[in-house]
């Protein structure tokens, strides 16, 4: 097996491919361009989104050659896969603002070549929008709309699913779309790779078929596997909804948390697929004499260092720490999520229900309630019992700020103006 196959399979990433031995011979005979895309329909991605990318990094370290491809134009479509809704709709503008958000993000793991075209060894972003937004759709549903099934397209998964619940014709597009991105980055850029979710699959393979048909060239697609949590939830998302990687949506110190939070059982699994460890380093964990608290912070530390940074990995670090032990240090302080408050506001009093909701511990007064209720709530370590009490400029501590406790591991830093 290839070298680089073989890391991605060792590290718990692939499901399918349309002809394993082939591509493994191929990727052992020269350096393979290979794509993935991503369709900028928010200006930031969540990191369930991340594995493919994470996948990218493995593959560019052995030598290939990533094209991260931005869908400019599938996403003025909308992708049906995974989907049991239609997408929302978005202008050209919103579409061109979120694709600019998401270099800087994928940036974190591919290591990009800073002008449009391949330097070695790096990574370059294209945007379909490039090719599809000129299209002529008469001349493209003769020359690529014939080369399609309706029969072949409703046997796969994602047109199935969507059938049930109704598939816009709009929607119906979108496989002859992504296969013509397919076939113009294998004439424009001999991509002969494609890699993504397994939820691209039908996708994928639609490519590959259209390029034989008009090309004749044998392509190839990697699927990886669609991640889910111990608990069966899915992978990236939170109490706070979902793990966003853009911090002004998601805090680097509650990015920390949530992995530091992660179920027993996933410890391991994430730490293969989320970061960079090798694979010895990850296996020695694998030991019942090891506190599993410790690989705990060491994946939390480590991913947080991948997507923000180090100096935000060690302020997390750092903050969780010193919040199940000794008084925060100012840059662990810093690192706490925040909100300020007047001190008009505290000197005249404010419920602790209205408090706690106003953070991100508590989404309505009435989960802050069953917080106080169930003994979970506290202030600068005072614990709050009365779901009536009022909290006022005496609770500061002695650095003029309110640190709001939900359970042992969430915190809220309340500053006074």
């Amino acid at each position: 097996m290839n070298n680089a196959l073989r890391v991605l399979s060792d590290r718990g990433f692939i499901k399918q491919c349309t002809d394993f031995e082939a591509l493994s011979a191929l990727m052992d005979q020269q350096s393979v361009r290979f794509y993935l895309g991503v369709d900028p329909t928010g200006r930031s991605i969540h990191i369930g989104h991340m594995v493919p990318f994470f996948a990218m990094h493995h593959m560019q370290e052995a030598g290939h050659e990533p094209v991260a491809l931005v869908g400019g134009g599938t996403a003025m479509i909308g992708d049906p896969s995974g989907k049991t809704e239609m997408r929302k709709m978005l202008s050209i503008e919103e579409i061109q603002s979120n694709s600019a958000c998401l270099k800087d993000q994928l940036g974190t793991v591919v290591d990009f070549c800073s002008q449009p075209q391949h330097g070695k060894g790096k990574a370059i972003m294209l945007n379909n929008y490039s090719w599809l937004g000129s299209l002529n759709y008469i001349e493209f549903l003769r020359d690529i709309g014939r080369h399609f099934s309706v029969n072949r397209m409703l046997t796969f998964e994602s047109y199935k699913q969507r059938l049930e619940r109704g598939l816009s014709f709009i929607e119906f597009n979108y496989q002859l779309l992504q296969s013509y991105d397919f076939l113009t980055l294998y004439r424009e850029q001999g991509c002969r790779l494609q890699i993504g979710g397994d939820d691209q699959w039908g996708n994928i393979v639609a490519g590959i078929e259209l390029i034989r048909k008009i090309e004749g060239a044998e392509c190839y697609g990697l699927t990886f596997n669609l991640i889910t949590r111990a608990d069966g939830q899915k992978m990236g998302k939170s109490e706070k909804g979902a793990v966003f990687l853009d911090p002004s949506l998601f805090s680097p110190y509650d990015f920390f948390q949530y992995w530091r939070n992660v179920n027993d059982a996933d410890v391991l699994k994430f730490m293969k697929l989320f970061t960079f460890l090798p694979l010895e380093e990850i296996n020695s964990y694998d030991n019942p004499h090891v506190n599993i608290n410790e690989a705990k912070e060491r994946l939390a530390y480590e991913q947080t260092k991948i997507i923000h940074g180090q100096q935000e990995a060690d302020k997390a670090l750092e903050a969780a720490r010193a919040l199940f032990g000794a008084s925060l240090s100012a840059s662990a302080r810093e690192s706490v999520p925040s909100a300020l408050l007047s001190a008009s506001t505290l000197s005249e009093g404010i419920g602790v229900l209205e408090l706690f909701a106003m953070t991100d511990l508590c989404k309505t007064n009435s989960e802050a309630r069953r917080l106080v209720e169930q003994g979970g709530a506290s202030i600068n370590d005072r614990k709050i019992t009365d779901i009536k009490q009022l909290i006022d400029d005496s609770w500061l501590d002695e650095d003029g700020e309110l640190l709001l406790k939900a359970g042992k591991k969430r915190y809220f830093r309340i500053t006074v103006q």
